[in-house]
């Protein structure tokens, strides 16, 4: 992680020297400013962390520079550097915007607290916004559209549009990639209970021993490492809509409990003794067939028929080839504006070649093959060649290698990319549950967060 940047602003040349040598001994980068009209220029050709500014000083004084800053950088924490005489200056720049004041000369241990206060509040500022901007897109606000023309989709569509505002649960069935998920969130999209929260699980990615405290919560101290209480997804869902995701891998134990929570509409924590009530729609998926799962003995035939009050399949690619022209450009329009990419047309021969081939899967890998050729084409249209070249080969795992092989020159780029869809194809997998994931591949959940950021890997809305 990369040292926190601090600008100190103050026309005295011993105050920036002192500052600067107490923030440096705590490992913080520090530039310095003479005067306003200098610290306004370094912010706006850098990022800083933290503004140490001083109240009086030539051409733009503290005021000025801090009602400039709180407009253009409101997320940026400023503490005021003041002398005694300028307190009461000071305290009304607090209410102005700055984060805090300090009086000169600056005592050692006041001014670490406040900065490391500023930083760790800037930390939270930016982690709050990101937070907020992926529960709009889980509320629905940013929904990726349902694709497709072909009559498979449109027989989804209309399915969809029909059971969406009722209160009946659905069991979507299908393919793995085929959009059960994106199926699930239209359905809360389109219900009554749009207003309230969407919580999708992963029953494969849970383990059997905790899907229980993971669905229904647990009380603090009912089992080792129960340090507190936690609320179960069920009661997260409360007036919306739960996504179990893979049903079919539910643990025998924890199918019977989710049923009798289905008949019941109300639950107990795990190591707990009150009932609590619960308002939840339930909607659930499979890749599996679950009747046949009945027979094996491995599916509860009795929360079977309460989950399948309605049944959606979703049709896998070679069922609706005409659809794969429409989720390339698509899938290419997004990851030029995600990823930085340059726009590129798909030519008609490539379009005819990607829609023969047989996609086993389905969206995911169109999705996947889309940005392999954004990124390894030479130029800026997809051509036939391009396909036969970087995709039909891919067929063999030699093959897809050869060709990333082929366009990269150093090995730490050819390295980067194959880890960056690595872990994306890992995570996904996971859920996005980034502990699990780390656990499975066998790295610290710390370095797997860092490599996230790195690559800037973002989950699918």
């Amino acid at each position: 992680m990369s040292a926190s940047r601090v600008l100190v602003v103050d026309d005295e040349v011993s105050i920036r020297r002192t500052l600067r040598e107490i923030l440096e001994y705590e490992d913080l980068v520090v530039e310095e400013a003479t005067d306003g009209e200098e610290a306004l220029s370094k912010l706006r050709k850098s990022t800083f962390d933290v503004v140490l500014l001083d109240i009086k000083m030539p051409k733009q004084d503290g005021l000025q520079v801090l009602a400039t800053c709180v407009e253009t950088w409101p997320e940026l924490p400023v503490i005021m550097i003041s002398g005694h005489a300028d307190i009461k200056t000071a305290v009304e720049a607090t209410q102005s915007g700055a984060f805090h004041f300090i009086e000169k000369p600056p005592d050692l241990q006041h001014l670490l607290v406040t900065v490391r206060s500023a930083l760790e509040r800037g930390k939270l500022v930016i982690e709050n916004r990101r937070l907020r901007q992926a529960l709009k897109q889980q509320q629905g606000s940013v929904l990726v559209p349902m694709l497709g023309d072909s009559r498979a989709m449109h027989a989804v569509k209309g399915l969809i549009e029909r059971v969406g505002p009722t209160e009946a649960r659905v069991l979507i069935t299908g393919e793995p990639g085929t959009g059960k998920e994106l199926a699930a969130r239209w359905i809360h999209t389109q219900s009554l209970r749009r207003e309230g929260p969407m919580v999708a699980v992963n029953c494969a990615a849970i383990p059997s021993e905790l899907i229980e405290s993971e669905l229904f919560g647990h009380e603090k101290g009912s089992f080792t490492g129960a340090n507190r209480q936690r609320i179960g997804k069920f009661e997260q869902a409360h007036s919306g809509t739960l996504f179990l995701d893979e049903i079919g891998d539910m643990s025998m134990p924890a199918q019977a409990k989710v049923l009798r929570v289905l008949q019941e509409n109300r639950l107990t924590r795990v190591g707990g003794e009150r009932t609590i009530n619960v308002d939840v729609r339930v909607v659930a998926a499979t890749n599996k067939d679950l009747r046949v799962a009945i027979d094996e003995g491995k599916f509860r035939e009795d929360l079977y028929h309460r989950l399948s009050v309605i049944l959606l399949n979703m049709p896998p690619i070679r069922e609706r080839t005409g659809d794969v022209s429409m989720l390339i450009e698509h899938f290419a329009s997004r990851l030029s504006k995600r990823n930085g990419l340059p726009p590129k047309i798909f030519t008609s021969e490539a379009i005819n070649k990607l829609s023969s081939l047989p996609w086993r899967g389905n969206v995911r890998e169109v999705s996947n093959v889309v940005e392999r050729l954004m990124i390894l084409s030479e130029t800026d249209t997809v051509t036939l060649s391009d396909v036969e070249h970087l995709v039909v080969p891919a067929s063999s795992e030699e093959g897809q290698i050869h060709a990333m092989a082929k366009h990269y020159g150093k090995l730490a780029d050819f390295r980067d990319h194959t880890e960056r869809l690595f872990l994306q194809q890992k995570l996904e997998e996971n859920n996005w549950n980034v502990s699990q994931t780390a656990t499975k591949i066998g790295i610290q959940r710390s370095h797997l967060h860092t490599r996230i950021k790195h690559y800037n890997l973002e989950r699918d809305a």
